[in-house]
């Protein structure tokens, strides 16, 4: 009698099925008007506005304006009596709620960190010993998450040059983490034999622009028409060619 013997590394995980955009966003609110409020939360102490509703609805006010000035002049440009003008605020309103243009930016990108913490650190339980699905998910849920939140990571990217050194380490802590992230996976993914990776950690920082390109670059796709979910299965693809055997 024949016997065939299967290899450990010649199997195929099981997939698990890609969610939906829509189904990440019912998962997770990330509305501005949340993260204003979360950001009211955070520095309660400091903002003068005691009133929440009154404090998130000017701090929404605040946060798009800043958005939008920087993206078409450069946070640096931006004076506060431009932000003040813009989002038809006073001048001392604004210093309800800030002290200095340094201390707007870290509350911005205070939000834009605890968002990565929130939705990348807490995989599916299922996933603890899945490497495979874990990094799809890792991919997945960036995409997504940079979708809804896409002028918030522009301005963390594109105005990194800006930063002061708090707001440059705050941002540099918050992408190490995700590519330590990815790299768990791909270590995991490896000693299982599922990926087959010659530098875990520089492995994970190559993927990382690839996933910096769908929100930096958005026009580029929207012109082609690609969908957020199209993405996430062009990238996984690519990656996973690149890493399995």
């Amino acid at each position: 009698m024949h016997v065939t013997h299967t290899n450990q590394s010649s199997r195929r995980p099981t997939v698990a099925p890609m969610r939906t955009l829509k189904a990440f966003q019912e998962e997770f609110d990330l509305s501005t008007k949340f993260l204003c409020a979360r950001m009211f939360d955070r520095h309660r102490e400091t903002i003068r506005t005691q009133k929440r509703h009154v404090a998130v609805g000017n701090l929404v006010r605040i946060t798009k304006t800043t958005l939008a000035l920087s993206n078409r002049t450069g946070f640096h440009s931006m004076s506060l009596r431009d932000l003040a003008s813009e989002s038809g605020l006073s001048m001392g309103a604004l210093y309800n709620y800030f002290d200095s243009k340094d201390t707007l930016l870290l509350m911005i990108l205070g939000e834009v960190a605890a968002a990565v913490k929130e939705t990348l650190s807490s995989p599916p339980q299922a996933l603890e010993h899945d490497p495979l699905n874990r990094l799809r998910w890792l991919l997945e849920t960036h995409v997504y998450l940079t979708e809804t939140m896409q002028p918030w990571f522009v301005f963390a990217y594109m105005e990194a040059k800006a930063f002061s050194r708090e707001g440059r380490e705050l941002a540099v802590r918050s992408e190490l983490a995700t590519e330590a992230l990815i790299a768990f996976a791909l270590a995991d993914g490896e000693a299982q034999s599922v990926f087959v990776v010659d530098d875990i950690d520089l492995t994970a920082a190559i993927i990382k622009p690839l996933l910096q390109d769908w929100y930096v670059k958005r026009s580029k796709y929207r012109r082609r028409g690609v969908s957020a979910e199209q993405y996430v299965r062009a990238i996984t693809s690519f990656v996973e060619a690149a890493l399995t055997r």
